[in-house]
Parts: C-alpha cells; sequence; structure tokens
C-alpha cells in the first residue's frame, strides 16, 4: 500500500505555521514599514486584517484557520487518490 499522511498533523503543522508568520510578519511590517502591498493582500484576503497590533492577533486567527482547513483537504484529498490510484 503506498504511503498515506496525517491529515490532522500537517493540518495542526500548517497552521500554526502560517499563523505565526503573519503574526510575525505583522509587527515587521509595523516596525519598519516592510512589504505594504503584501498586507494590504492579506488585508483583502483576511476579514480585521490589518499592520497594527489588533490586526496581528487577527492574523494570527485567520492565518491558523486558513493553513489548518487548506491543508487539511489537501492532504484529505492526497489520500483519497493514493487509496484510489494505488490499486
Amino acid at each position: 500500500m503506498k504511503t498515506q499522511l496525517n491529515a490532522l498533523a500537517a493540518a495542526l503543522s500548517v497552521g500554526i505555521l502560517w499563523a505565526v508568520c503573519l503574526f510575525v510578519w505583522t509587527f515587521i511590517a509595523i516596525k519598519w514599514g516592510y512589504a505594504p502591498s503584501w498586507i494590504d493582500l492579506m488585508a483583502e484576503t483576511y476579514p480585521n486584517y490589518a499592520a497594527t497590533s489588533a490586526g496581528a492577533f487577527w492574523g494570527l486567527l485567520w492565518g491558523f484557520l486558513d493553513g489548518f482547513v487548506g491543508t487539511y483537504i489537501l492532504v484529505w484529498l492526497y489520500n483519497f487518490l493514493v487509496r484510489k490510484l494505488g490499486k
């Protein structure tokens, strides 16, 4: 049988990583004004996100949810295809 991935472990890993990245990146943007167009894009993507302290916490929440759900679906689909195509 082909190798399958643990969807929960992968989703938690990516969710945490993306949440921390958004959180840290927001404070870098606040302190040094780095990547304003990227911050604007994230603000259009995630409700209440902005280059503010409160926005950093919204980024933490949305980043985790986005990373978790997206990765869980991706790994579930991968495992499904491994089972179907491996036979």
